[in-house]
């Protein structure tokens, strides 16, 4: 299992956007010339995030904003922003196990808790850390 690298894409667009945003217009040319990935992705990227509430993108090429302090932006906010997960569920599960089969009868119930709990700890994990932190760290780099 992978998840997407739109939420890395994410991060790195939030990372530009408040390094550059004194200095640069913060574009979707400007963010795909860093990431190396075309600007129709970072343009998706950017509506997912806006659709969030977590940036501002003004029309045209007037560049893309954060829309709340870092510290309020969370991976999990991202992670909900831009990955496409069914059901909110992290793990999907395969439709028709064979009732005949005494496993395939049997694995919903024996994985689906042990599941929820991998995917809640992920979830918190995520919650845990902040564009503030990505920030400083990236600062401290460069």
């Amino acid at each position: 299992m992978q998840i997407s690298s739109r939420f890395t894409l994410a991060v790195h667009i939030f990372a530009c956007i408040d390094t550059f945003k004194d200095d640069y217009k913060v574009t979707s040319d400007f963010l795909a010339g860093s990431t190396n990935v075309n600007p129709v992705i970072i343009r998706k990227i950017l509506g997912q995030l806006k659709a969030a509430g977590l940036v501002e993108v003004a029309r045209g090429s007037g560049g893309a904003s954060i829309a709340k302090p870092l510290d309020e932006i969370s991976f999990l906010d991202i992670y909900h922003a831009v990955e496409c997960v069914e059901k909110g569920e992290l793990f999907h599960f395969h439709e028709n196990p064979s009732a005949d089969c005494p496993v395939g009868r049997n694995i919903h119930g024996v994985l689906d808790d042990k599941l929820i709990r991998v995917q809640k700890a992920m979830e918190d994990e995520l919650s845990s850390i902040t564009m503030e932190d990505v920030i400083q760290d990236t600062r401290r780099l460069i």
